[in-house]
């Protein structure tokens, strides 16, 4: 039995206890926060040929992770870049597959009595058109976007398809005009084209000193558009160590560089009279952009690009699960995984799956839960990555891409989770519109071809199509671009010894059914339907007006389109 006395000497106890385990978590929270405010984590978004790796390359060498940058003056003596692993990408000179860099840096702008650096997550992208999927995947897992435009080309085709996913997706863009060394479009025609092009209205934050072809400088813009001083640019060898810079005033810039320098400080003052000038707000509500131009070839402006990174593009944030609650970050730990690559390490043959942290904080070790088979998975080995380059992660926070080993369980879109539980939207899949069957050119290797096409199939980087008529020897591959198909034949033959062969199919279109659509869709000529590894039921159709007819005669049956489906 408890006397009064016991009882008055036991809640104060408890009362204690319930403080201190409110201190601690209050203080757990503040550091998590604290940690999620010093996170940018961002993607390169260009057409091929933009200038994207190099760009990568000189935003590493700026935060002085590299000492010399992988792209060197001339397509002929360029180098591979770190972020560029995969043979055929140093081959070709293109990216193809995705990528983590992280580095810290501290801005130019940072108060000296906050000597904190901020850590960027660069997430690399393929740079070629025929991934778009890869990419797409790569923008569930960032906070902002860097959309790179080339000054003599303009707006892209393959720019304008991943500006269009950004814009769904509420991801805020800043606009960095690339190449300004060469000659190109006038800076007031290419924010023209911004502007019209894809409703964006371009605020500038440095405007360029000298045409297309010439460029000197950058006049760094006050908030009424009057110059603030002048960033001169001077060239080294080939681009490859940081560009000197030399900051002087308005009095300054106008003896140097006269009448250059008068028609810059004009440009800027009409910009601020047609509204030009950045407002925060509208910037991260998807209706501005900041613009920056710069020639990452010469590393000219790259300063300035990571200086507005850390300044304006947003820390990581709430994300919304399944169910539309938001998972704030001081929540427990959660993570989405939004990349699966294998065939990184040579001489290991592993898998990395890449998961961006969302909320909490990892630990290298934690028992997490794998939310699409409630199953326990143990994060033993955890790594970050640059490009090829690994070290061990002991701790990450929200915003930071984490590389799991030989994570045979996980695929894109996967959630993990540690004690409250959750599960995020999975990431949808793009309409493929290349079809291809493939074979092993051996029978005797049956069983690698079969472990070969799993593991790429797991991995995203062709979708796999199956049905009883063409059985497991014969699957059809299903792409964005022709290209994924020749990454299948390379990596089969690197890393399963396989030599595979492959037959064009003759369809053009695919369109999600269900059961009960499907015996009349294999009745119709120039239709067949699969069920992709998913257990999602997709119909081949052969172009796109087998498929108007098709809806016209039989509007009962179900095709719907899928992620960015071709009309």
């Amino acid at each position: 039995m408890t006397t009064p006395s016991d009882s008055a000497d036991t809640i104060p106890a408890e009362e204690a206890s319930v403080a201190a385990n409110a201190s601690s978590q209050g203080k757990l929270d503040k550091g998590v926060r604290t940690e999620a405010q010093r996170r940018r984590t961002f993607a390169v978004i260009s057409h091929p040929d933009a200038g994207k790796s190099t760009l990568t390359e000189a935003l590493a060498l700026h935060a002085k992770v590299i000492s010399e940058a992988g792209a060197v003056h001339g397509k002929a003596g360029r180098k591979s870049t770190v972020s560029d692993w995969m043979e055929m990408e140093k081959a070709r000179g293109i990216s193809v597959s995705s990528t983590a860099l992280q580095f810290n840096y501290r801005s130019t702008e940072a108060s000296p009595d906050d000597p904190t650096d901020n850590v960027i997550n660069l997430v690399d992208t393929p740079g070629h058109s025929d991934f778009s999927e890869d990419t797409y995947r790569v923008l569930t897992a960032v906070d902002a976007a860097v959309m790179l435009i080339d000054a003599a080309k303009g707006l892209e085709p393959q720019t304008l398809k991943l500006f269009q996913v950004c814009r769904h997706r509420g991801i805020p863009v800043i606009t960095v005009i690339n190449k300004w060394d060469r000659p190109g479009q006038t800076p007031l025609e290419l924010l023209d084209e911004i502007h019209e092009r894809i409703g964006l209205t371009p605020t500038p934050l440095y405007w360029p000193v000298g045409i297309a072809g010439d460029f000197r400088g950058l006049l760094r813009r006050g908030e009424d558009g009057a110059p603030r001083e002048y960033i001169r640019f001077t060239r080294t060898a080939g681009g490859a160590k940081i560009a000197p810079e030399e900051v002087m005033d308005a009095d300054a810039a106008l003896a140097k560089e006269g009448s250059e320098w008068e028609t810059a400080a004009e440009e800027s003052e009409l910009l601020s009279a047609t509204g030009q000038d950045h407002d925060q707000e509208l910037f991260l509500g998807g209706q501005t952009s900041p613009v920056i131009f710069a020639s990452a070839m010469l590393n000219f402006g790259v300063r300035q690009i990571l200086d507005t990174l850390v300044e304006l593009a947003p820390p990581p944030r709430a994300r919304e699960d399944v169910t539309g609650a938001p998972r704030e970050v001081t929540d427990p730990f959660s993570a989405v995984v939004f990349k699966v690559q294998a065939g990184m390490d040579t001489a290991h043959r592993d898998r990395l799956a890449f998961m961006r942290i969302v909320s909490g904080v990892f630990e290298r070790g934690m028992v997490v839960t794998h939310a699409q088979t409630g199953k326990p998975f143990t994060t033993k080995y955890a790594q970050t990555v640059f490009g090829r380059e690994r070290s061990t992660v002991e701790s990450a926070y929200p915003g930071d891409v984490v590389g799991l080993v030989n994570a045979t369980a996980l695929a894109p879109g996967h959630t993990l989770y540690f004690e409250k539980k959750v599960e995020f939207p999975p990431i949808p899949s793009f309409a493929p519109e290349h079809f291809s069957i493939l074979r092993a050119e051996s029978a005797g290797k049956y069983k690698q071809f079969r472990r070969a096409v799993d593991q790429l199939d797991s991995e995203g980087v062709v979708q796999i199509l199956r049905n009883d008529l063409r059985g497991d020897a014969s699957p059809v591959m299903a792409a964005v671009g022709p290209m994924q198909f020749e990454v299948v034949a390379a990596r089969m033959k690197a890393e399963f010894n396989v030599e595979a062969r492959m037959e064009p199919l003759g369809y053009a279109l695919a369109r999600r059914t269900d059961p009960q659509s499907v015996d009349e869709l294999n009745r119709q000529r120039g239709v067949e339907v699969f069920t992709r590894s998913d257990g999602v039921l997709l119909a081949l159709v052969s172009d796109k007006w087998r498929l108007q007819y098709i809806q016209k005669e039989l509007p009962d049956l179900t095709l719907e389109p899928l992620v960015a489906a071709a009309d």
